[in-house]
């Protein structure tokens, strides 16, 4: 899963959802100085990202698409899936989507300071393209997809994983589907299990 799906996991709590979108920002344990929730957000970024690897249905998707993309294959589906959780957002959500990441925009603004470099710089970016909110088109995938291309100097031919998608557009979304609604029950979960 990618950015949109952590940061909604993570529920309604606004320090979780920071240190969901975060986590890949942080190595190892050097989250010490964040505020004690942050914390618990890149740890549940972290179990979640293992349960996704190990599902059935996440695996059927990597699965399809290894072998023209390789170990770049379940970073392409994490990006699919938040297509499919951006198109379908209403079944999730009863918050639109557009004011859904208006707000999560507004609480990175807001808590710019404690955000990690690396996340600082690319924030001006996310905002200015609506990242999370594009998702929900085939197109705004792409433009993802040929950034993250551009990325690794254009060795993961990321930016042609548009092609399966339209071409399993309806394997994908039921595989994601069948995922999103487990993982759902695992990171609530997760979360009960926090003192909150």
């Amino acid at each position: 899963m990618n950015y949109l799906a952590h940061i909604y996991l993570s529920g309604e709590i606004d320090e979780l959802k920071i240190g969901n979108f975060i986590a890949d920002s942080v190595r190892g344990n050097k989250y010490s100085h964040f505020p004690e929730m942050i914390q618990d957000g890149i740890t549940l970024h972290r179990h979640l990202d293992t349960f996704t690897d190990k599902h059935p249905s996440f695996r059927k998707s990597t699965h399809r698409l290894f072998d023209p993309y390789g170990h770049y294959s379940a970073v392409i589906v994490d990006i699919l899936y938040d297509h499919f959780l951006a198109k379908n957002w209403h079944q999730y959500s009863d918050i639109p989507l557009y004011d859904y990441t208006q707000d999560f925009y507004k609480l990175l603004q807001d808590n710019f300071a404690i955000l990690p470099i690396r996340v600082q710089k690319f924030l001006p970016y996310m905002l200015k393209d609506n990242w999370l909110y594009n998702y929900a088109s085939i197109d705004g995938i792409g433009k993802i997809l040929f950034q993250m291309d551009h990325r690794t100097k254009n060795k993961s031919k990321m930016k042609h994983a548009t092609k399966e998608l339209q071409l399993y557009y309806e394997l994908f979304e039921l595989e994601f589907t069948s995922f999103f609604g487990e993982v759902i029950k695992y990171s609530t979960k997760e979360i009960q299990k926090l003192k909150i």
